[in-house]
């Protein structure tokens, strides 16, 4: 498929290599120009294009863009064909979007997408940490391979999304409509812990919605606890491990 990517971050990078090692025609952009792409996101056949032209001639447009740029997205994905596929993978991070009201009162992240976009969109990629996305994808098939839910509200959004996340390598998981897609936000029991598909379909149905938040600030908190101050960031594994002992 051609999927453009908008965001070369931790997971926009990661999605770059992954998705063109796995055949697909990649273009991708940031805000600062494709000069500024570094060469390890295009190592595996990714193009780096103007943030204008990222999403010219695509089937599959992802957005990994932190939530509070989303609405600056607008304009780029406004003439896209109904059926190109949207796909999101932020998360709402209270410290650095707290201008966005609604969402901290309660609002689904991806509904809250939609009506910046004024389209359809699928959520995926959002609960799980970089490091595991770059480092844990597997062949179908591996035991204990990780599984990635998908959350979507159209049938070619929900195929499409799921296809390209067992291209990632991982196990893709319908999580439901995007209504229920609070079910993989921060703070829920299969954000970014790891799981099985088994194990995965038992945390969503697990997931606690008025819990989330005060789950979700608590693990920023011991995080900042831990390592305030000490010049270096956590391993890794340690958001899994707090996220699985605060969420599960």
């Amino acid at each position: 498929m051609k999927i453009g990517i908008l965001g070369v971050g931790h997971i926009g990078k990661t999605l770059s290599r992954k998705l063109s090692a796995a055949g697909h025609d990649v273009q991708v952009a940031n805000s600062r120009g494709p000069e500024t792409i570094d060469s390890e996101v295009l190592a595996f056949g990714a193009r780096a294009v103007d943030a204008a032209d990222v999403a010219r001639g695509v089937e599959v447009l992802i957005l990994s863009v932190p939530l509070n740029r989303m609405p600056a997205t607008a304009s780029l994905v406004a003439s896209l064909p109904a059926d190109t596929v949207v796909i999101d993978t932020s998360n709402y991070y209270p410290a650095r979007d707290d201008r966005i009201q609604a969402i901290d009162a309660g609002q689904v992240e991806s509904e809250w997408v939609v009506e910046q976009l004024k389209r359809p969109v699928a959520k995926a990629w959002n609960a799980i940490g970089s490091d595991s996305l770059a480092r844990k994808g597997s062949a179908p098939g591996t035991p204990g391979r990780i599984a990635i839910p998908v959350a979507a509200d159209r049938d070619r959004d929900l195929a499409v999304t799921l296809s390209l996340v067992e291209d990632t390598g991982f196990d893709a998981v319908n999580a439901g409509s995007l209504a229920d897609s609070w079910r993989q936000q921060p703070g829920a029991p299969g954000y970014c812990t790891d799981l099985t598909r088994e194990e995965l379909v038992q945390a969503l149905g697990a997931a606690e919605r008025s819990r989330l938040p005060q789950r979700r600030d608590l693990a920023f908190a011991a995080i900042s606890e831990r390592f305030a101050g000490v010049g270096t960031n956590p391993d890794a594994d340690y958001a899994v491990r707090l996220g699985r002992a605060l969420y599960m």
